[in-house]
C-alpha cells in the first residue's frame, strides 16, 4: 500500500538528516537525491542537477527561485526542440505533445520550495501564499516541501477562484476552485444555454453528470430547470459547484450529490460534458481533461436511457477534436449511441473560439482549427421508432 503522507529526506548544512513531508497533488514522487540550493546556484549547474534527477531545495530569495525557473524552462525548450522529430499524423502529434509536457512538468518540478505548517514560505521576499495553499492543500499539520510550479499553480488558481469566470449565460461569473476544470472555453456553456428544452425537462428536472464548477445545472436553473440533480465524483468539484450554485442564487434548485454518473431515478433531462481525449491523464489535475478509453463517455451513453422519463433527451456536449487527432474515430462514436439504445434527435454545433484554436504555431493547430464543438440531443431509440 501506498504511504499516505509520502516524505522528502535531505542532508542541511551542518549535515544532519533532516525530512519533511511531501506534497505533489500531481501525483509526482517525491526526488530521491536532493540538494540545497540558493542564490549562488547557476542555472547551467542547476539544469545538469535536475537532468540527473537531484531535486533542488531552494533556501535563497524567492525571486531568484521564480527568475530560475524561467531559466531552466528555456535551457529545457532548447534540448527538447533539438530533440524533435516532425510527426506524421496527428495522433503522433498529441503524443509526441504529451511526451514533452510530460517531461517538462518532471524535471521542471525538481526545484522545491520548503514550506511551514501554516502555509508560510521561510524565504526572503517570499510572498503570502497561505491563503492559495490552504485553498491546494489543506490542513496539512506540518511543514513540507513542493514544487515551485505547484505551488504558483496553487497560487494561479486562488486569483482565478477569487475574481471569477465571466460567464454571459448567467450572466455572472463562475469561481473555480484549484483542481476543478475551469469553464474558460464558453462555447460549450452557450450551447446549453441556448439548445431548446424538452418539455421533460420542466416536469421532472435535470441531471447534470459531471457537474464540475456546476456551471450547466446553474444554467439550466437560471432556464427555469427544477429540480436538478448535480453529480460527480469529486469532493474538490462538489464543493466547488456548492460554492457557485450558492454565489449565483440557484442552490435551492440544485442537489449535489457524489455518485459515478448518474443518481438513482429519471430525469426529462440529462445533461452530460465528459473529459473531450481519450488519453490516460498524467496527473489527477487533468482528469476532467484526458478520459482514458472514453470511460465517462461510454458510461453515460451506455446508462442513459434507463435514466430518462417519457418524452425526456439526453444532451452530450462533446468536442470533435480526438477524431482531428485520429484517436476515436465518429464512426465509434455513432456505435456507441447505438449500442445504448439511443438516437440522434438533432445536433447544435459551434466552433471555439479560444486563443489555442488560432494559434500557427501550435504543434495541433491542424487538429485545433477544424475542432467543433456539439450538442448532442439524444432519445431513447425507441421513441423515435414510434
Amino acid at each position: 500500500m501506498a504511504d499516505p503522507t509520502p516524505r522528502i529526506h535531505w542532508t542541511d548544512a551542518d549535515g544532519q538528516p533532516q525530512s519533511a513531508r511531501w506534497i505533489s497533488l500531481a501525483r509526482h514522487p517525491a526526488p530521491t537525491a536532493v540538494e540545497l540550493a540558493d542564490d549562488r546556484l547557476d542555472a547551467n549547474a542547476a539544469y545538469k542537477l535536475i537532468e540527473q534527477g537531484t531535486g533542488l531545495l531552494w533556501q535563497g530569495d524567492f525571486h531568484n527561485a521564480r527568475q530560475l525557473l524561467q531559466a531552466l524552462g528555456r535551457r529545457l525548450e532548447r534540448r527538447l526542440s533539438r530533440n524533435a522529430k516532425p510527426p506524421a499524423t496527428p495522433a503522433e502529434a498529441f503524443a509526441a505533445q504529451r511526451t514533452l509536457q510530460a517531461q517538462r512538468a518532471q524535471l521542471l518540478g525538481r526545484l522545491l520550495l520548503p514550506v511551514n505548517a501554516d502555509h508560510r514560505l521561510p524565504l526572503r521576499r517570499a510572498p503570502d501564499v497561505r491563503a492559495a495553499a490552504a485553498e491546494a492543500f489543506g490542513d496539512v499539520g506540518e511543514a513540507y516541501v513542493i514544487s515551485l510550479r505547484e505551488l504558483q499553480g496553487a497560487i494561479g488558481a486562488h486569483e482565478w477562484r477569487k475574481k471569477g469566470v465571466p460567464v454571459p449565460a448567467l450572466r455572472g461569473a463562475i469561481h473555480p476552485h484549484h483542481g476543478v476544470f475551469s469553464p474558460v472555453r464558453g462555447e460549450y456553456v452557450e450551447l446549453v444555454a441556448r439548445a431548446p428544452l424538452p418539455a421533460a425537462a420542466k416536469s421532472a428536472g435535470a441531471f447534470d453528470i459531471g457537474t464540475g464548477t456546476g456551471v450547466l445545472a446553474a444554467v439550466l436553473a437560471r432556464r427555469g430547470v427544477k429540480p436538478i440533480i448535480a453529480t460527480d465524483l469529486d469532493e474538490r468539484a462538489l464543493a466547488c459547484a456548492a460554492d457557485n450554485v450558492e454565489r449565483l442564487g440557484v442552490g435551492d434548485r440544485i442537489t449535489l450529490q457524489r455518485a459515478d454518473l448518474f443518481p438513482d431515478g429519471r430525469a426529462g433531462l440529462v445533461v452530460c460534458n465528459p473529459p473531450w481525449v481519450p488519453s490516460p491523464p498524467s496527473s489527477g489535475l487533468e482528469a476532467a481533461v484526458y478520459d482514458p478509453d472514453s470511460r465517462m463517455l461510454r458510461g453515460f451513453l451506455a446508462g442513459l436511457a434507463q435514466h430518462l422519463v417519457a418524452g425526456g433527451e439526453g444532451w452530450l456536449i462533446l468536442s470533435d477534436l480526438a477524431e482531428h487527432l485520429g484517436l476515436r474515430p465518429r464512426a465509434q462514436l455513432l456505435g456507441w449511441i447505438a449500442d445504448g439504445g439511443l438516437a440522434v434527435a438533432d445536433r447544435i454545433d459551434t466552433r471555439p473560439t479560444h486563443k489555442r484554436a488560432l494559434d500557427a504555431a501550435d504543434p495541433l493547430h491542424a487538429a485545433r482549427s477544424a475542432e467543433v464543438t456539439s450538442l448532442w440531443r439524444l432519445v431513447p431509440a425507441t421513441a423515435v421508432a414510434r
